[in-house]
């Protein structure tokens, strides 16, 4: 079968379509005949090498999630699975090729009116951005800002955020256009990369949910209101400066704190319940998925370039 693995690490020039056997599901497993592919910041981030001190190799099968329908079922799996239209949780391999395996207990069967883009879009990122929220113990009235809101998580957390009631929903973002999407989201103020907004923006916030990271994380710190919750999900622009934290200390009085945050600490039982509870919703049209383009898998290399010129509103999926 295709799949697309890091041939060298680096810029998605080195990404490769090579000819792979056909996994076989192991005890507890299930084999996914894939009709969408969720292209997600972790991937570009595993493919740049910045997670080879983890394990990570040359050579590694991207893809942490999917949709399609199952096709074969290791020993102790119900055999009434296969047919059936799911999405699942690859880990972190796996998932650019024409068929892949996942623990059935990571599977989730799609209801009808969802497509299978929709389902990558939201399955992983809305999780990160529920749970996201509740770490921060939002609670309805406060002010959020998410960092980084174009993408799928922080697409999620700004619907989820205003439909919980937040005093105001401000997202930092690249341009007007994005902005004004992510209003249509339910944002209510709109700031720019370094989170300059006009005199109109809130001075500070309750919550802030970050996605990016990088060198500019301080700035961001120096944006909590008293007794501010911040919470980061990712590292898009790398790690922040190793005295990053000098910032929490300096202004002790405040009582700012700082957590991160790891779908893996949530048990999965917790995380599915969401998963489906989302995906109901958004097939009722009550919570919205955006996806920015769909495009063959052989064209994964021109994805991650979409996605390391900042291009990408929503996410990429792709398809066998």
């Amino acid at each position: 079968m295709k799949a697309v693995v890091i041939r060298t690490f680096g810029d998605p020039d080195g990404l490769e379509v090579v000819d792979v056997p056909m996994p076989v599901p192991g005890p507890g497993q299930v084999r996914i005949a894939t009709e969408a592919i969720g292209v997600g910041g972790v991937d570009a981030v595993i493919r740049r090498g910045a997670l080879a001190a983890h394990g990570f190799r040359e050579g590694h099968l991207l893809g942490s999630e999917v949709a399609g329908r199952i096709t074969a079922t290791g020993d102790g799996v119900d055999a009434s699975w296969i047919g059936r239209r799911v999405w699942a949780f690859t880990g972190l391999s796996g998932g650019y090729a024409e068929q892949a395996v996942a623990a059935v207990e990571d599977v989730l069967a799609l209801p009808d009116g969802l497509t299978g883009a929709d389902a990558v879009t939201l399955g992983g990122s809305g999780v990160v951005a529920h749970f996201a929220l509740d770490r921060a113990r939002f609670t309805p009235g406060e002010s959020v800002l998410v960092r980084g809101a174009a993408g799928s998580i922080g697409i999620t957390a700004v619907q989820l955020a205003a439909r919980a009631g937040a005093g105001a929903v401000a997202v930092t973002t690249s341009s007007a256009r994005r902005g004004t999407r992510l209003r249509d989201l339910g944002a209510t103020h709109v700031l720019d990369r370094s989170g300059e907004g006009g005199p109109d923006a809130p001075a500070g916030f309750d919550v802030v949910i970050d996605v990016v990271a990088g060198p500019q994380l301080p700035l961001f710190l120096d944006k909590l209101n008293p007794n501010g919750r911040y919470v980061a999900v990712g590292v898009v622009a790398g790690r922040p400066p190793a005295d990053f934290g000098m910032r929490l200390m300096d202004a002790f009085r405040r009582s700012l704190s700082f957590a991160t945050f790891s779908a893996d600490t949530v048990p999965g039982t917790d995380r599915q319940a969401v998963r489906s509870s989302q995906f109901a919703d958004a097939a009722r049209g009550d919570l919205r998925t955006v996806v920015h383009d769909v495009l063959p898998l052989d064209q994964a290399a021109q994805a991650h370039r979409e996605m390391d010129a900042a291009k990408v509103f929503g996410r990429i999926v792709l398809h066998p």
